[in-house]
């Protein structure tokens, strides 16, 4: 039996070059869902509709919001603290969680105008939601994110990213090691409220230059059950995506390797699928 997962694109809006690689993949039938970036300066009613109309004759493609916590973007409200007005960066973002330092209104207000700035875009809720570099799992930020996807999108699941790979797998990718481990008490909070999650997730690694993502992307298929999600980030670089985030050129590889065979035969070698 072929078991179905999600293959997911985030930061649709981002830029006009990611927001074309994404549409494009996503009418190859290489990705089945895309999470959306609503407060880059690159995404407007124009960018919803035409993601939008790819599922006009068919359902193509689930289409989440990313909730946005760190620089260089900024806020849709009068959150605080920011800098130069722009969020925080990651690193400060996540010490400022840990410690308990976040104020949870400013957060339910950035998280409220971001649900209303999708759902006027798209004239819905979103089908799920997830979080830009994952701050929808941090403390406090993860009790805002849930409590506001509860009251304003009640039918959207949620990303959680627990792995399935044994520890010692998990070891060798701090950055997997650390969303599983933030993932526990989401997945917890999340089963209170009644809020879906997908079943397991992959597609951590290191940005590095040299990374060759045809050789690494089939590692990330191993183990994973019915529902689970890879996260990918494929794209063109242009120059807004060059001026808002460092990860640029292996969203080329990426998209690359998405249009190539060898990305069906993987999933055919693991028994998966996206349909």
């Amino acid at each position: 039996m072929m078991r179905r997962i999600w293959l997911c694109a985030d930061d649709y809006g981002i830029s006009p070059g990611v927001n074309t690689a994404i549409r494009d993949l996503v009418m190859r039938s290489r990705l089945n869902a895309t999470s959306v970036m609503v407060v880059a300066p690159s995404f407007s009613r124009a960018e919803a509709d035409s993601l939008a109309t790819l599922n006009a004759d068919t359902h193509r493609v689930a289409i989440g919001l990313h909730l946005t916590l760190t620089a260089p973007l900024k806020p849709q409200t009068q959150y605080a603290p920011v800098a130069g007005g722009a969020f925080l960066p990651l690193a400060t973002t996540l010490r400022l969680a840990m410690q308990q330092r976040l104020d949870m209104a400013a957060l339910t207000a950035e998280f409220r105008a971001q649900f209303e700035a999708f759902t006027g875009a798209f004239g819905r809720p979103p089908d799920f939601v997830d979080g830009h570099q994952h701050v929808h799992l941090f403390p406090q930020v993860r009790h805002a994110a849930l409590e506001t996807t509860n009251w304003m999108a009640p039918q959207a699941w949620m990303r959680q990213c627990g792995s399935v790979l044994p520890l010692h797998r998990r070891l060798a990718d701090p950055k997997g090691l650390l969303v599983d481990w933030l993932s526990r008490e989401f997945r917890a909070r999340a089963a209170k409220l009644g809020i879906a999650t997908n079943a397991a997730f992959a597609g951590t690694y290191a940005f590095r230059a040299n990374t060759d993502f045809a050789t690494l992307f089939p590692g990330f298929l191993e183990g994973l059950p019915a529902g689970a999600l890879v996260m990918c980030h494929p794209g063109h670089v242009d120059a807004e995506l060059e001026r808002l985030d460092p990860l640029t050129t292996l969203r080329e590889r990426e998209y690359a390797y998405f249009r190539s065979d060898a990305f069906p035969e993987a999933l055919k070698a693991y028994d998966l699928t996206l349909n």
